[in-house]
């Protein structure tokens, strides 16, 4: 996935900036000679960062137009930085072959640099295809948008995006498909807009579809558990693990994923108490948003969360959802 930034507004300030850069660093230090996976490269941000404060660093992202960033950064820190092309589910093993590894970073999301690419169909604001995928192979957003039926895209929007009015929406859709195919970005943003209109100083009507839609597409959620736990995997104990999330249903499952006891049953006083996992993750670090002098930078930043914790010795778990409040699509398979 490419590297990531926060939910887009319409007031687009400067692009590829890394969101808690900072507070990413610190979380990671110290870094000199450390090697990290960056593994949602990007345009660079996070990678010239850790390379810049001294550490090797090995960089992974699916989205093929990042490779001029990475070309640029093999250059100017040859020997210290290396590319590696794949998605970061697959982190543990792409990164395998590098050494042991001391740290992670995950920034996940969409990025400023593809929702400033009309063509790659993330932005409501900008004309575009209908697309939305981040590899550009497989079922896009048109794809969705012009065959699921009214209940099954309702019910995406509301999973995904948190729409309330997802019901609406979908009926407006499935009514203007009979006339053609919806297969731009403001045309979908057009209709969604006159299915529950918009009030002066709210975000955009769009932006829940569009970010459900975005998460569909590129099964996101599935990635980011995959990556979670090839991160836990990869790293020996005493490794680190920083994930930059921005909207609420990517940090729940983060923080449920540091926690697992977090996500359980409340226990009673009054019964037997049943003895929690082993701990995969220790020093788990409180969540940390960015303040108002980055706000000022960058608007964009508003809606991202930190989270980092340190490696246990415990042996690393199977993948499972279960308990991570992974959001489902209602009747899907």
């Amino acid at each position: 996935m490419g590297k990531r930034s926060v939910p887009e507004t319409s007031q687009n300030t400067g692009p590829h900036v890394p969101v808690l850069l900072d507070e990413v660093l610190a979380a990671l230090s110290p870094l000199s000679g450390k090697r990290i996976v960056d593994g949602t490269f990007g345009a660079g941000g996070y990678s010239r960062a850790l390379l810049e404060a001294g550490a090797v660093v090995i960089a992974i992202d699916r989205d093929p137009s990042v490779t001029p960033y990475a070309d640029a950064l093999m250059a100017e820190f040859e020997g210290r930085f290396i590319f590696v092309a794949g998605t970061f589910s697959e982190l543990d093993s792409l990164a395998a072959e590098h050494g042991p590894i001391d740290g992670v970073v995950l920034d996940i999301g969409v990025s400023s640099m593809q929702l400033d690419q009309a063509e790659r169909g993330f932005s409501f604001m900008r004309e575009g295809p209908l697309d939305m995928r981040m590899s550009g192979a497989g079922e896009s957003a048109a794809d969705l948008v012009n065959t699921l039926d009214a209940e099954s895209l309702a019910n995406l929007l509301y999973a995904f995006g948190e729409e309330r009015k997802s019901r609406r929406i979908a009926q407006f859709i499935v009514a203007a498909r009979e006339t053609a195919p919806i297969g731009t970005t403001l045309e979908l943003a057009r209709i969604i807009e006159k299915a529950i209109g918009r009030k002066p100083g709210d975000a955009h009507p769009a932006t829940r579809s569009f970010q459900a839609l975005r998460i569909a597409v590129n099964a996101e959620f599935e990635q980011l558990v995959e990556a979670l736990f090839a991160a836990e995997r990869l790293l020996a104990e005493g490794g680190r693990l920083a994930v930059v999330t921005f909207h609420s249903l990517e940090d729940r499952i983060v923080k449920r994923f540091f926690d697992p006891d977090k996500g359980g049953p409340a226990q009673s006083r009054h019964l037997p108490q049943v003895v929690g996992e082993e701990r995969r993750w220790v020093e788990v670090a409180k969540a940390q948003k960015p303040g108002e002098a980055e706000l000022g930078r960058n608007p964009r930043a508003r809606s991202s969360i930190l989270r980092a914790a340190t490696r246990s010795g415990a042996a690393a778990r199977p993948v499972r959802f279960d308990g991570l409040s992974v959001p489902q699509v209602r009747g899907a398979a």
